[in-house]
């Protein structure tokens, strides 16, 4: 990289795309980066939340999207010939659209499994290759995929939706690998419960709360800028020698033993 004149802490003027960039963490580093000058593209499967995300942060910066679901490998290829049509490149892509139905191995239904498959992991698979060649362009592009502490300890329930985010820890490592020769950076971030209004749903179990907290050494939950923050950084030259790694953003649970 040619450090010469480099801002290490700038991405004024950068483009991203966002998917499941409404609300919880996608709508929180929609804000960070229009914080930072980056203008965005936000992907949601409901048109009126698109139109309340825009109308709400448009006043910080340049905002906009489109309606898709990613689960669906036709809606991911619409969305790249948005953006090359758009913009004619992509500097940052967050891979953030998920779906967990939280129940025991033994109950699932063979439709349950493939909406988690699909919308959790073959998104991520499929944006990365399909947008390859807009990331490519940038000459600085990156890639951030939001996993879960789930794809790296076991949690209570809900092992498809961890056998997902798993995966998409070791599709980062292989797509960091094979991506890094074209200039592009692929990382993921794993968080912990972050209070979004799916986890306050959970957490409204007082006593499943209390459970939480008490294997959470920070005892606390975390925010969602905490999460956007990181995303932030990783998109920024001043990370510009870190790839491959998955973050856990957990208070340190995945490293809490006896």
């Amino acid at each position: 990289m040619n450090t010469s004149n480099l801002d290490y802490w700038s991405l004024n003027g950068k483009k991203a795309l966002i998917t499941g960039g409404t609300k919880g963490i996608g709508v929180s580093i929609a804000n960070e980066f229009l914080n930072k000058g980056v203008e965005v593209f936000i992907v949601s499967r409901h048109a009126a939340d698109i139109d309340q995300v825009c109308s709400e942060l448009g006043k910080k910066g340049q905002i906009s999207g489109m309606t898709a679901d990613v689960s669906k490998p036709t809606d991911c290829s619409s969305i790249a010939d948005e953006i090359n049509e758009k913009w004619g490149h992509l500097d940052i892509l967050i891979n953030n659209a998920g779906v967990n139905i939280r129940k025991r191995t033994l109950d699932y239904s063979n439709d349950e499994f493939d909406r988690i498959f699909n919308t959790n992991l073959r998104s991520v698979f499929e944006l990365s290759r399909l947008c390859h060649p807009l990331l490519q362009r940038s000459e600085q592009g990156n890639i951030v995929n939001i996993s879960s502490v789930s794809g790296v300890i076991h949690i209570r329930t809900g092992s498809i939706y961890a056998m997902t985010k798993a995966a998409i820890n070791q599709l980062t490592k292989n797509l960091a690998v094979e991506f890094a020769a074209d200039n592009i950076r692929v990382n993921a971030i794993a968080p912990w419960y972050i209070d979004t209004p799916l986890a306050r749903q959970v957490l409204s179990n007082e006593q499943y709360k209390k459970e939480v907290l008490s294997r959470t050494p920070m005892n606390r939950i975390g925010t969602p800028e905490e999460v956007a923050c990181l995303a932030t950084f990783l998109c920024m030259p001043a990370a510009g020698y870190i790839t491959g790694q998955t973050i856990c953003v957990d208070g340190g649970f995945s490293i809490h033993g006896f």
